[in-house]
């Protein structure tokens, strides 16, 4: 992974504030602890460690909320302005019993939500301070709140297309046969943080054969003339949101001779599963339209994985566009339209943008052309 050294922005009070009052309010008296990590970085502008030290905020049915976090942790939360969040620092040393300062903190609560991914030691020492409370699941509630971007984070997904793209447009100076796949992908890793990402969380270069595996990452395999290749990066910018996007090439001519029309069928399900998009729709029928033009073109057992991801300051977060998913479409969802199409032991192809929900239809924010790009050998 390449990384720029740099503090994160932290948004305004005023924004994170909303975002607190929201929380509570989604909660509906379910007490709320957010552990370190990306529901932690929306409703504090910090993202915190998880260690074996426990650092959460609480966020009780009634009361102010407290950040709980160990005295040497504490200075990484400087940037907060905690007193206008009406946000309690409560610092705890070692020997003291963490837990037991969260239990005071929420009282004695019915039922309380603690993050997805708290690790188990935390919330089995919570569950013996607080016996009576059920234990829930947070995500269901704070990802009510994560899924509709304001307008700031619309704009640093915009801000993060945009910077993918350029990366995209140089794939070219990189990308030849006789490298092999990591030479290519470290030097697309260096460009995605020189074209304005914090840093490379992703690179694939997929080439030939490997090109069928959606999630290969990088190989020592040597990229010939005629291979198919996919490359999927991304990353976040400084303000954590991140960028995802997928073009496939071919190094000189396919060597395989349905490539091109096999691809142009992946291209039109692509831009149909873009058409869908509008408010009001469902997750699931704009899956549907992808999959429909591939499975009629006769390539539908070759499309093994969902259309598409919610992405905001995680890649992967709700809305999920997958069969099955009947949430309805509302401005300010983010999300993936990426189809596939792999057929193993030979190639594949992929076609990726980042779309934003608007009030009267879809923003892409992602640019680069969807024809296939046809590199020299």
């Amino acid at each position: 992974m390449t990384r720029r050294t740099s503090t994160p922005p932290v948004p305004a009070a005023a924004v994170l504030r909303t975002r607190l009052d929201r929380a509570r309010q989604a909660a509906a008296g379910t007490g709320l602890l957010i552990a370190p990590g990306s529901d932690l970085r929306y409703l504090l502008g910090q993202e915190g460690s998880s260690f074996e030290r426990l650092t959460t905020l609480v966020i009780p049915a009634d009361g102010a909320p407290a950040l709980v976090v160990p005295k040497l942790e504490a200075p990484g939360f400087s940037a907060v302005p905690m007193s206008d969040l009406g946000v309690d620092v409560i610092t705890w040393v070692d020997g003291d019993d963490p837990y037991l300062l969260v239990a005071d903190r929420l009282g004695k609560p019915d039922r309380l939500a603690v993050s997805d991914f708290t690790p188990a030691l935390h919330v089995l020492a919570i569950r013996d301070a607080l016996p009576a409370a059920e234990q829930v699941l947070a995500g269901p509630i704070v990802r009510e709140l994560r899924m509709r971007k304001d307008a700031a984070e619309v704009e640093a997904l915009r801000q993060a297309g945009a910077a993918i793209d350029r990366v995209h447009a140089r794939v070219g100076e990189w990308l030849r046969a006789g490298r092999t796949e990591a030479e290519v992908g470290a030097d697309i890793a260096a460009a995605i943080v020189e074209e304005g990402h914090a840093a490379a969380d992703f690179v694939i270069v997929g080439s030939g054969p490997n090109s069928a595996s959606p999630h290969h990452s990088l190989s020592d395999r040597v990229i010939e003339a005629g291979d198919m290749v996919v490359v999927d990066i991304g990353g976040p910018v400084a303000e954590g949101y991140n960028s995802d996007s997928t073009r496939t090439y071919a190094v000189g001519e396919p060597r395989d001779a349905d490539a091109v029309t096999t691809y142009e069928v992946l291209r039109l399900a692509q831009q149909a599963a873009v058409d869908a998009v509008r408010p009001g729709v469902t997750a699931e029928s704009v899956d549907a339209a992808a999959r429909e033009v591939i499975t009629e073109a006769g390539f539908g057992e070759f499309f093994i994985h969902r259309t598409g991801h919610g992405i905001g300051l995680d890649v992967h977060e709700h809305p999920y566009i997958v069969s099955g998913n009947k949430l309805v479409l509302e401005p300010g969802m983010a999300f993936s339209i990426e189809p596939g199409i792999y057929q193993a032991g030979r190639w594949g192809a992929r076609i990726e943008d980042i779309v934003i929900v608007t009030d009267t239809g879809v923003e892409s924010v992602n640019q680069r052309p969807h024809e296939l790009a046809i590199l020299p050998g």
